[in-house]
């Protein structure tokens, strides 16, 4: 699975993207956010409030229980302000 992130939870992180092999238990984007939070500490901090990321599948604004399937991609980044 290929994984984007931006702005501030890619700074946290520490890379604008990755390719991991999710576990079969991770089906939703909540499932997503709890296992990254388990890859080591920069991630932890970066999805510390989870509620704050929002999320797209295949380019796609999704809810956090929605499922991933078989997408091809999965962007985090954080709430985005206006100005």
């Amino acid at each position: 699975m290929k994984l984007q992130y931006f702005a501030w939870v890619r700074e946290r992180i520490g890379r604008g993207e990755e390719t991991l092999e999710l576990p079969q238990n991770v089906k939703t984007v909540d499932d997503l956010l709890s296992y990254l939070k388990t890859l080591g500490e920069n991630y932890a901090f970066a999805l510390e409030n989870p509620e704050l990321i929002r999320v797209a599948i295949d380019e796609e604004h999704v809810d956090h229980d929605s499922l991933i399937g078989n997408s091809h991609e999965i962007a985090l980044f954080p709430p985005m302000t206006g100005g």
